[in-house]
C-alpha cells in the first residue's frame, strides 16, 4: 500500500489542515541571523531535529522554528515497529503520513528512524519471532514502511543500538533479535532494507561512543568490529549514526581518541551523521548563563572535532527546544544538591538544545552555527 495513493484516507483533515499548508513567519529573536540549514547547507552538510507531528501540530511557534532552522526531519517515535503495528498485521502510520505530509509540503528531507530496536517491539511479536517463520513479520513491517515511504526518505536507521559491553565476545547486544535470529540479524536487516529501497541510504545507529571511558571504549571497538565484518561480507551498509547524547558527568572529551575513531568509520568507506545531538547537565545548582555556557563548550569541543573528519554529512538534534527535551532533571541529580532550592524553587529543566522552553535561542545555539561556519 502506497503512501501517494492512501494519504487522504489515513491523515485527519485537522492535522492536514494545520501542517500542509504552513508558511514561514518567523518574528523570533533569531530570525535576523541566517538560520542553521543555510549555514550547514554552504557546508554541504544539513542541520535537522527529531520531531514529534503532534507538537508540531498544536504549537505554531515551534512549527515555525523548525521551518526556519532545519532541512532535515527525523520521527521521534512515529515510525518504529511498536507505534504503528500495535496487533498484527494493523498498522496505523497516521502520525507518520502526517509528518511525511508535513516535510513533503515544506521541501524538507527526512531519516526513516528506525526499524529494529530493541526497546521499540510490540507486545504481540515477542513470541512470534521465535517461530520457524518469525522473520516473516519483520519483513511485513519493514514492507509497510519502505513501501508507504520509500519515496520520500532518502535515509533509513535500519538496526538502532546492536553494541552491547560486557557480555559477549562479538559485543552484540543480547536483545530479542540476536535472540531469534542469531548473530547474522544485522546483516539480514540490511539485506531486506535493500532488496525493498535499492536506492536508499542504509544505517546503523549507535549511542555512547564520544567520551574517553571504558564502557564507551569497549562501544567503540566493538562497533568498529561488526562494521569490519559488515564490509568483508559486501553486506549493504552506507552510513553510521552516532547518537551524541554528550553528558557533562562524563570528563573531557579527547580529540585524538574522538578524531582517530571517526577516521576508522570514514576508512571503511562509511559516511557519518551525528545523528541525536543533546547535552545531559551535571551542575543545576549553578546559575543559568553558567549551565548554558558550559552546555555549549562542551557542543563546540565536540563539533570542532566531529566536523573535521570530511565523512561527517549532517547534524541532528534530539529535539530543538529544552520544552521537548527527553532529557529530564532527575531526582537523583537534585538529591546531589540537599541543600538547595528549599525556597520552593526548582533546577528548571534540563538545557541541553539550542533553544530554550520560550524558543529562544540559547549559547548552545552560537556553538553549532560557529562551528559549521569555522569550515569554510
Amino acid at each position: 500500500m502506497s503512501y501517494r495513493t492512501t494519504r487522504r484516507q489515513v491523515l485527519s483533515s485537522a492535522i492536514v489542515a494545520s501542517v500542509s499548508s504552513a508558511r514561514l513567519t518567523v518574528d523570533c529573536a533569531q530570525a535576523a541571523e541566517e538560520p542553521l540549514s543555510g549555514a550547514f547547507s554552504r557546508n554541504n552538510l544539513y542541520f535537522g531535529s527529531a520531531v514529534r507531528i503532534e507538537e508540531v501540530v498544536r504549537n505554531q511557534d515551534f512549527r515555525n522554528l523548525l521551518l526556519h532552522e532545519c532541512d532535515y526531519f527525523t520521527p521521534e517515535v512515529a515510525l518504529k515497529w511498536a507505534a504503528v503495528e500495535r496487533s498484527p498485521g494493523s498498522f496505523n502510520f497516521t502520525s507518520m503520513d502526517a509528518l511525511a505530509n508535513f516535510a513533503l509540503a515544506n521541501r524538507k528531507r527526512l531519516c526513516g528512524h528506525t526499524l529494529l530496536w530493541h526497546k521499540s517491539v510490540p507486545h504481540w511479536a515477542t513470541a512470534l519471532l521465535f517461530e520457524k517463520d518469525g522473520w516473516r513479520i519483520v519483513q511485513r513491517y519493514f514492507e509497510a514502511a519502505f513501501s508507504r515511504y520509500g519515496h520520500a526518505i532518502d535515509r533509513w536507521d535500519v538496526v538502532n543500538e546492536p553494541i552491547e559491553t560486557g557480555y559477549r565476545m562479538d559485543g552484540l547486544r543480547n536483545s530479542i533479535f540476536l535472540q531469534a535470529f542469531g548473530t547474522d540479524y544485522v546483516a539480514r536487516a540490511l539485506w531486506e532494507a535493500r532488496q525493498l529501497a535499492p536506492g536508499a541510504k542504509l544505517m546503523i545507529n549507535e549511542f555512547g561512543l564520544e567520551y574517553d571511558l571504558r564502557v564507551e571504549h569497549d562501544r567503540r571497538y566493538h562497533l568498529l568490529k561488526l562494521l569490519e565484518r559488515l564490509r568483508q561480507a559486501g553486506v549493504p551498509l552506507d552510513g553510521i549514526g552516532l547518537q551524541a547524547h554528550l553528558d557533562l558527568s562524563k570528563g573531557a572529551l579527547s580529540a585524538d581518541v574522538l578524531g582517530r575513531f571517526l577516521k576508522e568509520i570514514a576508512d571503511l568507506g562509511l559516511f557519518i551523521v551525528i545523528s541525536e545531538l543533546d547535552v545531559k547537565e551535571h551542575e543545576y545548582i549553578l546559575p543559568v548563563e553558567q549551565r548554558d555556557n558550559r552546555v555549549a563548550d562542551e557542543t563546540r569541543r565536540y563539533l570542532d572535532i566531529a566536523f573535521g573528519q570530511p565523512a561527517v554529512r549532517g547534524l541532528i538534534t534530539w529535539g530543538l527546544s529544552d520544552r521537548h527535551s527527553w532529557l529530564q532533571v532527575t531526582q537523583e541529580d537534585v538529591a546531589r544538591y540537599p541543600n538547595a532550592w528549599k525556597d520552593g524553587s526548582t533546577p528548571g529543566v534540563n538545557r541541553g538544545l539550542p533553544f530554550d522552553y520560550s524558543l529562544k535561542p540559547k549559547p548552545m545555539y552560537r556553538a553549532i552555527a560557529d562551528s559549521v561556519r569555522r569550515l569554510r
